[in-house]
């Protein structure tokens, strides 16, 4: 193989992996906004605490999501959808 064959094949290797970062990078936050909006309608001040909580809905932990929103004053059953909001792929 010619040099110039393995440098192109490298560069489009490194391509590919960096854009398959970038298009996974932004869908693992991308519904954290969701779910704090969702709070945000309940009249829950979003907080750090709101914010960790839906992160972790993020990462399929509906229980903990649930009881961080609740321990920071969301009602029960929009805790429950803000988590299921956060879980859900955009």
């Amino acid at each position: 193989m010619h040099t110039s064959a393995r440098i192109a094949g490298l560069l489009t290797g490194v391509t590919l992996a960096l854009g398959g970062v970038g298009f996974l990078a932004p869908a693992a936050h991308a519904d954290i906004p969701a779910c704090t909006r969702m709070v945000e309608l309940t009249g829950v001040a979003v907080s750090g605490a709101v914010t960790s909580a839906c992160t972790q809905g993020v990462h399929n932990d509906l229980k903990g999501c649930v009881a961080g929103l609740t321990a920071a004053g969301v009602p029960g059953g929009a805790a429950n959808g803000a988590c299921r909001s956060a879980a859900s792929p955009p």
